[in-house]
């Protein structure tokens, strides 16, 4: 299994959570659930929402960004958040292994707390104008250059 994570600040819609799940388990990423999750985040439910890989996913849940926040620090893991708001390429950073790569809610991001919390604050460019990339979609852009750059 890579190194490097994928955490989702309180997801709003089961199927992409469920679409980044896939797509973690076929690439071997651990991914982090940092609930309240606007959706039942149950085995069965994950599974109606496509996630027929549930038994290959490595999914770890939280409570809240607190206890997941001290959880990463004790592992001694940057916390790289994707956000609209940062002024920084994704590809003009540099990965490490034991990154972890946070996404926000659908709906609204991330609150303050966890943008100050976030090591790395990084943006995907977007010249089409549009407000935002569908989360799965950046998350697997994401997770594909930081395991490119990582080997």
């Amino acid at each position: 299994m890579s190194s490097i994570r994928i955490a989702l600040y309180q997801p709003d819609i089961a199927g992409n959570t469920g679409t980044i799940l896939r797509m973690a388990a076929c690439l071997d990423v651990a991914v982090d659930i940092i609930e309240p999750a606007g959706f039942d985040l149950s085995d069965r439910a994950l599974r109606r929402a496509g996630m027929d890989y549930i038994e290959m996913a490595a999914l770890t849940r939280h409570l809240d960004f607190a206890s997941f926040d001290d959880w990463r620090r004790s592992e001694g893991r940057r916390l790289v958040l994707f956000s609209t708001k940062a002024a920084l390429p994704y590809t003009d950073f540099t990965f490490s292994p034991s990154d972890i790569l946070l996404f926000g809610r659908e709906s609204a991001g991330v609150p303050d707390v966890v943008h100050d919390a976030a090591d790395a604050r990084l943006l995907i460019p977007m010249r089409g104008g549009g407000r935002s990339l569908n989360v799965a979609l950046a998350a697997a852009m994401a997770a594909g250059e930081a395991l490119r750059q990582v080997g």
